[in-house]
């Protein structure tokens, strides 16, 4: 399938926030068609185009008996994301009350088979970057309507502490609700704005990875809808293959409509810290020390400043300096820095413990000492901290602007040799958003999941989360950004780094191959059995619709 490509013009050109922070809080019947190493049909947008039996699509799924409804008109926002590149219309939009309808609307596509290329996709908050949780001609499941059952919380032992939610709901609910009982998740996002089920089909990562592993090492129990309309309940346990694939799976074999989140007792407060380095390797040593300790700080993370004017400054409307004439003296103005930020969670009456074992973990650190700033914020505002910027971008109106990010995981053991060639020569001015940069210890996480990771057991996270503006042809712009993205993925190519992407993104089924490794064949096993015609997920381009209608 292939649409005309038209493109989208925004009215804002006045420059972006700076300081942005987040990751997202992110595949037998027929081998021909899951086996094929063509480029898929990539339409940049589709604003216009009606599939020829539009109406034929529109008449089968109003005969479904569902309790929500079906949308065939005013589904702009189901062909958007929060990358803003890629824009494919569907035919219809399910807003689903309860699992029956998702499960009914998936076995209706199944059972109408080579009669029609109809594909499914689920989209929560809509914060994918290239169109993935999109189907074009095909149908979106609205999976925040799906709000069915209610959040349940179990308190028992640590090992039975956990909260049953809808896959629909999003994270910074559950937190708001689970502190009522004095409990929270244990993993997080660096974004809190996303749903369950969304951020469970790519890992979940954030500076708590190290400590507790992602998101999806903290889930004790799904519910899946497959690509066959079957609901099926899964854990370690039960239904372990079905289990493992969707946890990482980028929604290839169902769609999650339920989790059961471990919980653990909630702190109420924070300690929380910057401090800078202009050495990469003196930084990197700290950050891999931290990591490694049994009692180190709760969140671990960093990122690269170039070129940053006045740096220091624009963080005291936050921290404090510990030394403000020391700190009034430091210029950021043409370097590279890279700073560490960690923070470690307490309650009021352990104030006292909390700032001793801060002080021991910073003094074993070589850091600059004129650049130690320090907050101290409510355990809620710790982690909703990236929607505040998120609140002054929107009323800037730039929040809606292309996000052409590229998100990285590379084995320590090259580290160093990355970050020699793109913080030293092919990033050489100032950087048009964040660029985070942290390691994580693999050797604590749920094996057996559809993640891809290197190979090692200490890897780093490093995503550039870049913003630029549409209509602009310098380097702000969308296509100078994705060139200087090029680039670093050639580099990591030519130099055999070992790289894998994080919410990755490719056209054809080779590159998916070689992504995936020696986990392809168990992947392509699991299409074949819980998503054979390959109707599910079809924005990630890994396998064709398997139909009678031939794709372009």
């Amino acid at each position: 399938m292939k649409s005309p490509p038209t493109h989208v013009f925004f009215k804002h050109k006045s420059m972006f926030l700076r300081f942005l922070i987040f990751i997202l809080g992110i595949c037998s019947i027929n081998k021909t068609n899951l086996c094929c190493d063509q480029t898929f049909a990539t339409p940049i947008s589709s604003s216009s185009s009606i599939p020829s039996n539009f109406s034929v699509i529109q008449s089968s799924l109003k005969q479904l008996n569902i309790e929500g409804y079906f949308s065939f008109k005013n589904f702009d926002h189901a062909a958007k994301d929060f990358g803003n590149r890629y824009h494919f219309l569907p035919s219809a939009v399910l807003y689903p009350k309860s699992v029956s309808d998702i499960s009914s609307t998936i076995k209706h596509v199944f059972d109408m088979g080579s009669n029609t290329d109809l594909t499914v996709a689920a989209r929560g908050h809509g914060h994918s970057l290239e169109g993935q949780a999109q189907a074009y001609q095909g149908v979106v499941i609205n999976m925040e309507s799906l709000r069915a059952p209610a959040m349940r919380f179990h308190t028992g032992n640590q090992e039975l502490t956990f909260v049953d939610v809808s896959a629909g709901e999003l994270w910074i609910n559950i937190l708001h609700e689970s502190l009522k009982l004095g409990l929270t998740p244990k993993s997080w996002t660096d974004y809190l704005h996303l749903t369950v089920g969304g951020t469970l089909s790519n890992a979940g990562i954030s500076g708590q990875a190290f400590k507790h592993g992602p998101q999806i090492n903290n889930v004790y129990q799904l519910e899946v809808v497959t690509g066959k309309g079957e609901v099926i309940t899964c854990s370690e346990e039960q239904n372990a293959d079905l289990f493992y694939g969707v946890l990482g799976g980028l929604g290839q074999f169902g769609i999650i409509t339920r989790a059961r989140i471990a919980l653990e007792p909630a702190p109420k407060k924070v300690k929380w810290i910057r401090v800078l380095y202009s050495d990469f390797s003196t930084f990197s040593y700290d950050q891999e020390h931290l990591i490694s300790l049994e009692n180190s700080f709760d969140y671990i993370e960093g990122f690269v400043i170039i070129n940053r004017t006045g740096l220091l400054n624009n963080w005291r409307s936050t921290f404090n300096p510990k030394d403000p004439l020391l700190a009034k003296e430091f210029s950021s103005e043409g370097k590279v820095l890279y700073c560490l930020e960690v923070a470690k969670y307490f309650n009021p009456e352990e104030t006292t413990k909390t700032d001793q074992n801060v002080d021991a973990l910073l003094s074993k650190l070589n850091y600059i000492q004129s650049t130690l700033f320090q907050s101290e914020v409510s355990y809620v505002d710790f982690l909703d901290r990236v929607h505040v910027s998120e609140m002054k971008l929107q009323e800037k109106g730039l929040w809606d602007v292309p996000h052409p990010w590229l998100n990285l995981l590379i084995p320590k053991t090259r580290i160093h040799d990355f970050a020699q060639e793109v913080f030293g020569k092919i990033l050489t001015d100032t950087s048009h958003g964040p660029i985070l940069i942290y390691p994580v210890n693999k050797s604590k996480w749920r094996k057996g999941t559809s993640l891809v990771t290197p190979e090692e057991d200490v890897m780093y996270l490093i995503a550039f989360l870049s913003s630029a503006m549409p209509s602009s042809t310098g380097k702000d712009g969308v296509e100078y950004i994705l060139n200087k993205n090029k680039k670093i993925l050639n580099f990591c190519r030519k130099a055999h780094i070992g790289m894998k992407q994080y919410l990755p993104h490719y056209t054809t089924q080779e590159d998916w191959k070689s992504h995936f490794g020696f986990q392809w064949e168990t992947f392509n096993r699991r299409k074949s059995t819980y998503d054979p015609l390959a109707i599910l997920a079809p924005g990630h381009r890994i396998f064709r619709r398997a139909s009678g209608v031939q794709q372009q």
